[in-house]
């Protein structure tokens, strides 16, 4: 029960971050490209390597600690289903390009992003 609480308060927190981030970031950027989503997925998908690395091979963490930050927190900042209503949208409105450098360019990044973590937390 206590994993599955800590897990409840990590979402709650990462969905809370999301939408402020986001929102500060389109507040900068526009709203003319899903900018917002794709820095959450980049940054989410970068912490969720370097965490994971920490966590498990360097600190050996409880899971309710790994819990917290890998599920709860960081399953709900990043936004896959944003991602992909937000990409359906671009399809729906006519605009291929947007939808698909949307989908090559957060595949790649996040992807990217979560090797770069891995990379990070294996040099502490």
């Amino acid at each position: 029960m206590m994993q599955l609480s800590v897990i409840a308060f990590g979402g709650a927190v990462g969905a809370v971050l999301r939408f402020l981030l986001s929102n500060s970031v389109y507040a900068i950027m526009g709203r003319n490209f899903p900018w917002g989503t794709l820095f959450v997925n980049v940054l989410g998908s970068l912490l969720m390597g370097f965490l994971y690395i920490l966590f498990v091979e360097r600190m050996q963490t409880s899971v309710e600690l790994r819990s917290f930050v890998l599920v709860g927190l960081l399953g709900a900042f990043t936004t896959f289903s944003t991602f992909s209503i937000e990409t359906l949208t671009l399809i729906e409105s006519g605009e291929l390009l947007r939808a698909g450098l949307n989908i090559l360019i957060s595949i790649i990044c996040c992807v990217a992003a979560c090797w770069l973590g891995f990379m990070l937390g294996r040099q502490i």
